[in-house]
């Protein structure tokens, strides 16, 4: 890790062609001093600096693998919302990434306040080789570190980069073992941000949501319906009986009423 010219402990100036400049010397500094091979190279970017890795990347037909955490896709374009690339224009990713031919994870904050989360979507998009992105939900331009998700997603990227074979093989051999990896634009992953105390400690909540009863099984209602009209057919003929007795009491008590009357009646006249 380094820090471009007039970044950081860098001193000179800050400008695109030092940062170009800075990059391409960091990269012969690991071939010619270091002796490591561009195969076994993985350039990661970081907002600006997703500019001079994407340039480098585009010249260099054998690296492994990028890495562009928050990557602008060109500097007016963070500024300005404009359709089209100007000559003034720098770090114009938005025209380099498509000629990057080594598979390439994009990662980005769905809050990200200084460069829109709409670059790093776009950026992915425009890849010749694009690896399942990681849309850290919640997520700003400067802690992406801090969730989880981000070394989990990372360590997985690097271990299947790492299974291709080096060379002029690597291409196909990447297409093949990142289709799986690949998802939709728009799809977010969704991350724990770092856990405060507080969270640490407050119980689980239940969820929200009403869980359905389970389905009785046909037979199940159909019993159900039998015992239901047995019951129903018991009631009705005890209901019946019922009825009945009421209704013969009733006639014998009028009858003896009756009985009763005649007497009287005989005794009366």
């Amino acid at each position: 890790r380094y820090d471009y010219s007039g970044y950081g402990r860098s001193s000179g100036k800050a400008s695109e062609a030092n940062t170009f400049a800075d990059i391409e010397s960091a990269y012969k500094c690991l071939v010619e001093v270091y002796g490591t091979r561009e195969e076994d190279i993985v350039l990661y970017g970081q907002s600006v600096g997703s500019g001079p890795t994407v340039d480098l990347a585009a010249h260099l037909h054998h690296i492994r693998a990028v890495v562009l955490h928050s990557p602008i896709l060109s500097g007016l374009r963070v500024m300005y919302s404009v359709k089209k690339t100007y000559w003034f224009d720098i770090y114009k990713n938005i025209e380099k990434i498509p000629l990057v031919k080594c598979p390439v994870l994009v990662i980005h904050g769905t809050s990200d306040d200084v460069v829109d989360f709409s670059h790093g979507k776009r950026i992915w998009e425009l890849s010749q080789q694009k690896y399942e992105p990681l849309w850290i939900e919640g997520g700003d331009h400067c802690n992406l570190e801090t969730f989880p998700v981000y070394i989990r997603h990372l360590k997985k990227f690097l271990s299947a980069v790492e299974k291709l074979p080096a060379g002029k093989e690597a291409a196909p051999e990447s297409e093949k073992l990142l289709a799986g990896n690949e998802k939709p634009s728009d799809s977010v992953a969704l991350s724990e941000p770092h856990l405060m105390t507080s969270q640490r400690l407050e119980p689980s909540r239940k969820s929200s949501r009403h869980e359905q009863p389970p389905r009785l099984s046909t037979e199940r209602v159909d019993k159900h319906r039998r015992s239901t009209d047995v019951r129903e057919k018991a009631r009705s003929i005890t209901h019946k009986e019922r009825s009945r007795r009421s209704v013969d009491t009733f006639d014998r008590t009028r009858d003896e009423n009756e009985q009763t009357d005649k007497p009287r009646k005989s005794i009366d006249r």
